[in-house]
């Protein structure tokens, strides 16, 4: 294993993020390694939301540090070291964002495989019949009909919206996913095989990822390994099976006892 093949995609040190008197974020600090995912839990309230908005580069931190290993460059303070056009190029060409409502990361006004094309024309894509090619193939692999492929994406049902999504999101291949309650609101059975969709196609591609959930089962389906935050503090982190069949802080074994899910 080579030195490179060590460093952690992302890196994350004493972070704080306040708003007010409120101390959403303190002193949160772990890595993430590349083809790792790293599920975030906690009930409503506990910071998950709003660390996930300052590792995704859209909510400075007012202490500490997210560092970024880029491609080529080697890690990088997020807010620091990178200018705002470079946090938005990340978003638009290594990163994807995965909203629990679908409605928040499609374009409703144009159609299904141009939501997938979009993402494409992003990263350098011109040639029209390679890329309606490509997203034909994404809608078949998201177990969309290809028929629909002109459809606006407001015709589709949530469960085909969040598919259709992950689609956009993974098509450009990127090195990092954020996903936020992916699979909330959704009925038991259309969540039941996006969850397989989910947990099939990060591991193919071998994205890493961060999942932020208040649902135990989602985290263990999909994530690696575990942090459990209470009050914008980290109180536990581990292996996945670890935390939930063994937890050690109170809070936790509250949490795996259902006392405090939502």
């Amino acid at each position: 294993m080579t030195k490179d093949d060590m460093t952690p995609i992302l890196s994350v040190d004493r972070v704080t993020r306040r708003f007010g008197d409120l101390v959403a974020c303190r002193d949160v600090s772990f890595s993430l390694q590349a083809g790792e995912v790293l599920g975030i839990v906690g009930e409503s309230g506990s910071g998950k939301t709003t660390l996930l908005r300052v590792l995704s580069g859209t909510l400075a931190p007012q202490a500490g540090e997210v560092r970024y290993a880029l491609r080529d460059r080697g890690p990088f303070d997020l807010y620091r070291g990178l200018s705002e056009p470079e946090r938005r190029w990340l978003q638009r060409t290594e990163w994807g964002v995965v909203h629990q409502n679908p409605r928040d990361g499609l374009r409703m006004g144009i159609s299904a495989g141009g939501n997938i094309g979009e993402r494409l024309m992003a990263v350098g894509a011109r040639h029209y019949g390679e890329v309606r090619g490509a997203a034909g193939d994404w809608m078949a692999k998201v177990e969309l009909d290809l028929g629909r492929i002109d459809d606006s994406p407001a015709e589709f049902s949530g469960g085909m919206q969040q598919r259709l999504q992950f689609a956009r999101n993974l098509v450009i291949q990127p090195r990092l996913v954020f996903m936020d309650e992916p699979t909330g609101g959704l009925d038991v059975s259309v969540q039941a095989r996006l969850l397989d969709l989910i947990r099939g196609l990060t591991r193919e591609l071998g994205v890493s990822a961060i999942l932020v959930t208040h649902d135990l089962a989602v985290a263990r389906l999909l994530a690696d390994r575990l942090i459990v935050m209470k009050d914008g503090r980290v109180v536990e982190e581990g292996l996945t099976d670890q935390v939930l069949d063994d937890p050690t802080h109170p809070y936790s074994q509250l949490l795996v006892s259902s006392v405090l899910q939502a």
